[in-house]
């Protein structure tokens, strides 16, 4: 089974490579470079500059290229950056990964926290303050709560957890409350047990392994939330870094941050695949 997610996860990490680097060939503005806008170039100079992306404007050549590089080790080279593609990530990729971490387990353990208390106690209203919070936050892009945060001089890296927040508690609260009306419970319940065992034991458990699938959608939900997050609150980490290559289309940084990316997010749901797999046998 390892090996199957292996190959799994390198399979839609490179398809995924592959796709971005597709559509970022086809975007508009794809092989203009504001350094030819510059009058003082003659047309020399300029030739010279449009060699230079000449490579990437057949995409199959290009991407072949960047995996046999990516095969040594070489990530490529970021033109708007004037440096190697794995400087860049060594110097931001700590910094995101930790954010990322405040973010995904602040976010996800906030919201099934208030989803496991709004389902237990079932009192009337006792949902309304969740959910109008998680409606918020929900509403709220990612750039305006990352203005909220700076105003307030707080990290970014709660920013990217109340980006996560509301889609775990929705669904959560969603799937216990479902659970909690399945026949197994009525019948637990009838036999006189109540509160947490009910909860812990006939709801929360069921539902585990849709709860844990969650982890990869939080993980790609941060990343998303990251990006404008870190863009506004001027945090040098990978999400910042996302968004200059854009600008810039810059090709091989956006195709080696979409294949990282897509790593980080299979690399999750694999591991909560395979938990869940050698737990169920000892229940």
């Amino acid at each position: 089974m390892l090996l199957r997610q292996m190959r799994r996860i390198l399979l839609i990490a490179l398809i995924g490579g592959l796709l971005g680097a597709t559509l970022v060939r086809m975007g508009p503005g794809f092989g203009i470079d504001e350094r030819e806008m510059d009058n003082r170039l003659n047309s020399e100079s300029r030739q010279a500059i449009r060699s230079e992306r000449a490579t990437e404007n057949n995409i199959g050549v290009f991407y072949l290229r960047y995996l046999a590089g990516l095969a040594r080790g070489d990530f490529g080279f970021s033109r708007s950056l004037n440096r190697p593609v794995s400087q860049l990530l060594k110097e931001r990729l700590p910094l995101t990964l930790v954010s990322l971490a405040f973010g995904v387990l602040g976010g996800a353990s906030t919201g099934l926290l208030l989803a496991l208390l709004t389902v237990w106690w079932r009192a009337p209203g006792s949902d309304v303050v969740p959910a109008v919070l998680s409606g918020v936050c929900l509403a709220l892009p990612a750039a305006v709560i990352a203005l909220i945060f700076l105003w307030m001089g707080a990290g970014g890296r709660w920013a990217i957890a109340l980006a996560v927040f509301p889609h775990v508690y929705r669904y959560a609260k969603n799937l216990l409350a479902a659970t909690y009306q399945s026949p197994h419970v009525v019948a637990a319940q009838a036999k006189g047990l109540r509160g947490a065992r009910v909860l812990f034991a006939h709801v929360f458990t069921p539902a585990a392994p849709q709860l844990a699938a969650l982890a990869g959608i939080a993980v790609s939900l941060a990343f998303g939330a990251s990006i404008p997050i870190e863009v506004i609150c001027d945090t040098p980490g990978v999400g910042q870094l996302a968004w200059q290559a854009a600008l810039d289309r810059d090709l091989p940084l956006l195709v080696t941050i979409t294949v990282l990316v897509a790593l980080m997010t299979l690399v999750v749901n694999s591991v909560a695949d395979l938990a869940l797999a050698a737990w169920r046998p000892a229940r």
